[in-house]
């Protein structure tokens, strides 16, 4: 007797992929590798040969919407410009003491600073960095290289061709946002609390100071174009 055919549902299939998947997976991701198992794989994956990517982002929604209300410790979080299952904030205290974690590292003020600034102004060198903040930011920058949270993405064609910093997707996975669009305005970040005292952060005056002379507003090869790799070289030309 011929053994009966077993069909799955979209959200099944969705829900597999991104528990496997060891990166968020995009909607267009998902769509693309569900339509090629239907090509690839036989017959069993053919029934979702004629979908179309709205009704992989449905699914995915309807996926979500369970996933959340399922009190399961887990949820499918929109972060990076793509989806991925992560265990619930609530939950941290435990897993933490059950991987022997301890408490959550924390940013300095400092590097938080430093941070921002590569965020907002991205690309943005090193000097442009120390414009705004004052101070010398090179144990800063190789703090937050050394996290993956910032990364080197080409060198600027100012005189001495200084790296260019931005963030990376882990900056993304770690803040929870799914595009940089949702970074808080620049007026929820114009104190930043600083030691002993409160240090104001003043990015709107430093773009208006350095008008036409930064980065922001000149071209940059990229690190394809540059064939920079080591992202752990922090110096200045």
């Amino acid at each position: 007797m011929e053994e009966e055919k077993r069909n799955v549902s979209l959200r099944q299939v969705i829900g597999a992929m991104l528990f496997a998947a060891r990166q968020p997976v995009k909607i267009s991701d998902l769509f693309k590798t569900i339509k090629d198992a239907a090509k690839n794989q036989g017959e069993e994956a053919e029934q979702f040969a004629s979908i179309k990517e709205k009704d992989v982002e449905s699914a995915l929604r309807e996926l979500q919407e369970e996933v959340g209300n399922s009190q399961s410790g887990l949820i499918i979080a929109e972060v990076a410009n793509g989806f991925k299952f992560q265990t619930s904030h609530e939950t941290g205290p435990w897993l933490r003491e059950l991987l022997s974690i301890g408490k959550p590292a924390r940013l300095s003020h400092p590097a938080l600073e430093t941070l921002a600034i590569v965020a907002y102004r991205q690309p943005v060198t090193k000097s442009d960095v120390e414009s705004v903040r004052g101070v010398n930011v090179d144990a800063m920058i190789k703090n937050l290289l050394e996290l993956q949270l910032i990364r080197i993405i080409g060198r600027s064609t100012l005189p001495g061709r200084p790296l260019l910093y931005g963030t990376t997707q882990k900056f993304m996975e770690h803040f929870g946002l799914a595009s940089l669009n949702e970074l808080p305005g620049l007026e929820q970040l114009a104190r930043v609390p600083g030691e002993p005292e409160q240090r104001e952060l003043n990015l709107e005056e430093a773009d208006e100071n350095e008008a036409g002379a930064g980065p922001m507003g000149e071209p940059a090869e990229t690190e394809e174009q540059t064939g920079e790799q080591n992202e752990s070289d922090t110096s200045e030309n």
